[in-house]
């Protein structure tokens, strides 16, 4: 992606000035951000997919100022007649099972892939909303289908209702208010409130950025650094020949402290441990997400990435679905590009060695990539 391209998704701003202005920081309305869009999911196939196991969706009513929450799956009768007001359906991960979602969310690829999450479509009914609320992470909010008037506002007061079974602001001031149309976007940093309410049936787009918390980082590394701490041959235990006896013995001894701590550094100075772990927790795909066996075929035809694998990498390694490689030279550059562009033409294929092509082989046979006819 050109990041010095000024972009109609963008309101014209290339996406070097978003990320410098206005990301993280203040948000941004762009009025037909998408000219004449048109939703590539129909209300009907919204309904089927929050029908299924393994999607992630949720139902919200408001009903006589009572709000009611209830979780997916949803067999179409269990939803509200289409004419009953006040009620939204979410449906998460869209882009996992759709592959015009998946497509439009490459156009978000401005950010980092590893804080790409996923694309979730909302259904309202007139007057559906989910309250007002904050999100711990960045969103951009594209209109698909109908009206919803946004109110929005920089919140001091975070405080949350505690008589209702949703996160909703118990004191919300707006000092903004838009009503988006179809191809409208409004984009919210962390934090900012906002509550949105649909003016007749409408679908909103919420494309969504994760952003994991330090204790969750650190918790989740510590996990995998602890399945690469194992050592060859017999175990280091922890030895106390020169323990003297004690008269309390509820006191931990400095010794099992110190060599506790040096356990840790151990596993930490293990080279590139770090880094693999992070690669690895990034593309690790989400619970729901399972992969059909592919047909291998001619890979020189081309290849493109599954629309439901994470592949990333760093310096040292290529990264995709939780798993780590070591990766250097053309072999790498290869398949930095894949990264990068989610897919291989045949002329690119011809420059790869053999191991790399072995090991594309073996992607494209657990359904990670695919066999693309579409290549030059």
């Amino acid at each position: 992606m050109d990041i010095q391209q000024p972009l109609s998704l963008l309101g014209g701003l290339t996406a070097e000035q978003f990320m410098r202005r206005h990301w993280q920081k203040k948000p941004l309305l762009v009025r037909q951000a998408i000219a004449g869009f048109v939703p590539p999911v129909l209300r009907s196939e919204l309904f089927a997919l929050a029908g299924q196991e393994g999607v992630e969706s949720r139902l919200v009513q408001s009903i006589k100022g009572a709000w009611k929450l209830r979780h997916g799956p949803f067999n179409r009768r269990a939803l509200p007649a289409l004419q009953q007001p006040d009620w939204t359906l979410l449906v998460q991960g869209v882009d996992l099972h759709n592959d015009a979602v998946h497509a439009l969310m490459q156009q978000f690829r401005f950010v980092p892939d590893a804080r790409l999450d996923d694309l979730m479509i909302s259904y309202a009914s007139n007057g559906g909303g989910v309250g007002p609320h904050f999100d711990s992470y960045d969103v951009f909010l594209l209109q698909a289908h109908g009206k919803r008037r946004w109110r929005i506002g920089r919140q001091k007061d975070l405080t949350l209702r505690e008589d209702i079974p949703l996160k909703v602001l118990a004191q919300f001031e707006a000092e903004e208010e838009f009503v988006l149309e179809p191809g409208d976007m409004l984009y919210l940093p962390p934090r900012y409130a906002h509550d949105g309410i649909a003016e007749g049936e409408c679908m909103t787009y919420s494309i969504g950025f994760r952003s994991a918390g330090r204790a969750e980082l650190a918790q989740e590394l510590l996990v995998r650094l602890a399945e690469d701490a194992g050592e060859e041959g017999s175990p280091v235990l922890y030895r106390d020949a020169d323990q003297n006896a004690v008269s309390q013995p509820g006191a931990i001894p400095s010794a099992l402290l110190d060599f506790a701590r040096e356990a840790m550094s151990r596993a930490l100075a293990q080279p590139l441990v770090l880094e693999r772990a992070l690669g690895e927790y990034l593309t690790e795909p989400k619970p729901s997400v399972w992969f059909e066996p592919g047909k291998v075929g001619v890979m020189l035809e081309g290849i493109c990435l599954d629309r439901r694998s994470r592949m990333m990498y760093d310096e040292k390694h290529i990264f995709i679905n939780g798993e780590s490689y070591r990766a250097a030279g053309r072999d790498a550059t290869l398949m930095r590009r894949l990264a990068n562009e989610r897919q291989l033409s045949a002329r690119e294929l011809l420059r790869a060695s053999d191991d790399a092509l072995e090991l594309l082989s073996s992607w494209c046979d657990a359904g990670w990539a695919h066999v693309w006819a579409g290549t030059e």
